[in-house]
């Protein structure tokens, strides 16, 4: 472990995450959606309601000590005290532990009351028990995690991560293949499937659901343990990058005592806004499917005619009403993340960047990286979220055409336009709430998604509670709660930082690439349907295919020539990027920098 540590650049550091980052999302598109065509839109409903408990109690027992770590590490490699920063490490390994632990003994009391009595879905509860233990997985995971990132070194998590989606990939489909074949098989042949006889198909297909969805599931959980193995073994043979003269030459450290008290004090205000905002999800997918089966219950008739087409198509019984059309609103969450996912990864390399800059009093280095971070997060999210919008359709179809979820396509699709043309205010709000923590207002997101929380469960009672509404009134509640948090969030890190926000630079000119990107995804896919011949039986590699890689690749050009006309980049913001020099000093000789 005495290797000479080298920290990365915000950018620098951001650029590792994101490129990780996308691969993670991905590997996470061969995973849901195969899933998802193995295991049915059903199954999906059930996937989505494990995770929903899931990730409240995993939440709890994070307890907002991966951004206490960060925090805490980079502040003390700032000012020095390098003897502390590996005695920060010890005390979060043990307190994660416990909560881990914890997470994961409370998750399997929790199962039966909340699949049997909250959602009323049954069938959910052997996803719910077999994800349980990536609760533990997953706690020590941060600790490595968080602790790398204070160090500004961003590749141990990301490259954690891209083997945590690996792992979950490949076990999870296999898993869920090998486990609906033989409830399949077993019904054909006449024998019980995990001791129940079946003699109708519909009850052995819903079987083969909830058991292969569960398998599906216990991929999550073998995928963490895989991340977790990972960082140890890195650990303990490449090191931090702390020498023993470093550790020598810095003051003595304070004691576990006091140093897990500042960690624990630091992560209740994290802990409780991301408690609340997990259990506002939580609340959500309860409220929505709630509301929604008691929208059905008003009024199916009117219901099953709006959807008529889709159920049709699927096969479903009645009773299955509620969750087809959750999972249809599940199989949109998987694309309404992809953007902000992405983004966050700034979040996560600004915080100790801006954590050290706090700590010195650096305010040039301050007001730089909240503008880097707000305009690189505009500059991303605008195109590619208005891109997402304009191929919903056409990334859909391929991706679930011939799958027991194709029927659903024509719900989802309109999700994720909202989603897409929204996708800015999902994708910087994470960001914002890192960079207040950084300055010591981690107060400040508890009380914004406090307010956010209220209005969205409200909105969520009345909208999909309305039969003539349903499903389609949750996607609206999303986006208000977003837009509540990002408008409070935002106004008190300005406020705190002192920052004077550059309008026309931070927001104006990447909305400007964006609409252009969108425009012209619009035109050069719906352009290139109109010239390619048309075929009667779809296909995955059909002419929507085709028509969407054109789209995406002439809207990527467009935002390259916006950025580059608009003066979007500075020199300064080039300059931390991995050659930036270079990028520099090419860029200068054709007149595209500021």
């Amino acid at each position: 472990m005495g290797r000479k540590q080298q920290s990365q650049s915000l950018l620098t550091g951001a650029v590792t995450l994101m490129i990780t980052t996308v691969i993670v999302q991905l590997i996470g598109i061969f995973y849901k959606i195969p899933i998802t065509g193995i295991i049915g839109t059903v199954g999906r409903g059930y996937f989505t309601s494990a995770y929903e408990l899931y990730t409240p109690i995993y939440a709890i027992s994070m307890a907002g000590l991966n951004v206490a770590v960060s925090k805490m590490v980079s502040e003390r490699m700032a000012i020095g005290h390098y003897s502390e920063v590996r005695e920060v490490r010890a005390v979060a390994r043990k307190i994660y532990l416990l909560t881990g632990t914890a997470g994961t003994i409370l998750m399997l009391l929790l199962a039966y009351p909340y699949t049997h009595t909250r959602i009323a879905s049954e069938e959910a509860m052997l996803s719910v028990v077999c994800i349980a233990p990536s609760i533990l997985f997953c706690c020590m995971m941060s600790s490595y995690r968080g602790y790398y990132e204070g160090l500004r070194n961003m590749k141990p998590t990301g490259f954690s991560q891209v083997i945590e989606a690996i792992g979950k990939l490949v076990f999870g489909i296999v898993l869920a293949i090998v486990v609906k074949s033989y409830c399949l098989n077993n019904f054909e042949a006449g024998k019980p499937i995990f001791g129940t006889v079946i003699k109708q198909y519909e009850d052995a297909l819903s079987l083969a659901t909830m058991f292969s969805t569960a398998a599906a599931i216990l991929g999550v959980t073998l995928g963490s343990l895989f991340g977790l193995l990972y960082l140890i073994i890195r650990y303990h043979t490449v090191g931090d990058g702390l020498t023993e003269e470093m550790i020598r030459s810095s003051p003595p450290a304070e004691s576990h005592r006091e140093l897990g008290s500042k960690l624990v004090k630091f992560a209740l205000p994290v802990l409780t806004s991301t408690l609340l905002l997990n259990l506002t999800n939580l609340i959500d997918s309860v409220t929505i499917q709630n509301r929604l089966f008691a929208a059905i219950d008003k009024a199916p008739d009117l219901i099953m005619k709006m959807y008529e087409a889709e159920v049709t198509g699927s096969h479903i019984r009645l009773i299955d009403l509620k969750d087809f059309l959750y999972g249809a609103y599940g199989t949109a969450l998987d694309f309404k993340n992809l953007v902000p996912t992405i983004v966050m990864t700034l979040g996560l390399s600004s915080l100790p960047v801006l954590s050290g800059a706090w700590a010195t009093k650096d305010q040039a280095k301050i007001d730089s990286t909240v503008h880097t971070v707000l305009k690189t997060s505009m500059l991303l999210s605008f195109p590619a979220g208005f891109c997402m919008a304009v191929l919903a359709h056409p990334v859909l179809e391929f991706f679930y055409i011939g799958s027991n979820a194709e029927a659903s396509i024509t719900i989802s699709d309109d999700y994720i336009i909202i989603f897409g043309v929204f996708a800015f205010l999902l994708a910087v709000s994470s960001p914002i709430t890192n960079m207040l923590q950084a300055v010591n207002r981690p107060d400040m997101p508890m009380k914004s998604t406090l307010v956010a929380a209220v209005v969205k469960i409200a909105m969520n009672f009345f909208l999909v509670g309305t039969p003539s509404i349903n499903i389609k009134g949750a996607p609206i509640g999303t986006i208000v709660f977003y837009a509540i948090i990002v408008a409070m969030n935002l106004g008190v890190l300005l406020k705190t930082t002192k920052v004077r926000l550059n309008i026309l630079d931070t927001v104006i000119r990447p909305l400007l690439a964006g609409i252009v990107a969108g425009a012209v995804c619009y035109l050069g896919y719906h352009g290139m349907l109109h010239i390619l011949p048309q075929v009667e039986t779809a296909s995955r590699f059909g002419p929507n295919f085709w028509a969407m890689l054109v789209g995406a690749v002439l809207a990527i050009l467009a935002w390259v020539v916006c950025i580059l006309l608009f003066r979007v980049v500075s020199r300064e913001n080039l300059r931390t990027l991995p050659k930036g020099e270079k990028l520099v000093k090419l860029l200068e000789k054709f007149g595209c920098l500021r």
